[in-house]
């Protein structure tokens, strides 16, 4: 069974790597299977080589999780095909996938799409804006990880 998940956005500079910082860090909280997980992230439109930009990097340190280490890479066939699961921060990063990769993933999803409550389930792109916008991207991820456990919870059981 595969044991990765890909967290995607655009250039994998502020929304991926926030994401798959908040969730590693969730997952290492959780018994197994979960706890053992790979978590990655990558961008539809990554030249890769990027560092994660700096007001990530500090919406992360304020709960606690350094992600400045983090080097952006672009989304390859390879990580579509390895995956658990892929989580999207936008439809048009699920469109992207689903055009593109051959075949498209079955679990492709958007990081919020599990909530129970209705609502906005896409996490904007808080790029060149300021801390609030990257503080409050983070906010939403970290809303949807309870739901995100227990999807995973599903889909490792099967």
């Amino acid at each position: 069974m595969p044991d990765t998940i890909v967290v995607v956005c655009t250039a994998n500079i502020c929304r991926s790597p926030m994401a798959a910082g908040l969730l590693k860090h969730a997952l290492a909280a959780e018994p197994e299977p979960l706890r053992s997980l790979k978590v990655v992230s990558a961008g539809v439109a990554a030249r890769g080589g990027e560092t994660v930009s700096e007001n990530s990097v500090i919406a992360l340190k304020k709960v606690g999780i350094d992600i400045a280490a983090h080097i952006s890479q672009p989304l390859t066939q390879a990580m579509l095909d390895e995956a658990l699961v892929v989580l999207c921060m936008t439809e048009s990063h699920r469109a992207m996938i689903r055009l593109q990769a051959e075949p498209p993933p079955k679990n492709l999803f958007l990081f919020r799409e599990f909530m129970p409550q209705r609502g906005y389930k896409e996490i904007a792109d808080p790029f060149g804006g300021p801390i609030k916008l990257y503080e409050a991207s983070r906010d939403e991820m970290v809303e949807a990880i309870p739901s995100l456990l227990a999807e995973l919870r599903v889909l490792t059981a099967k």
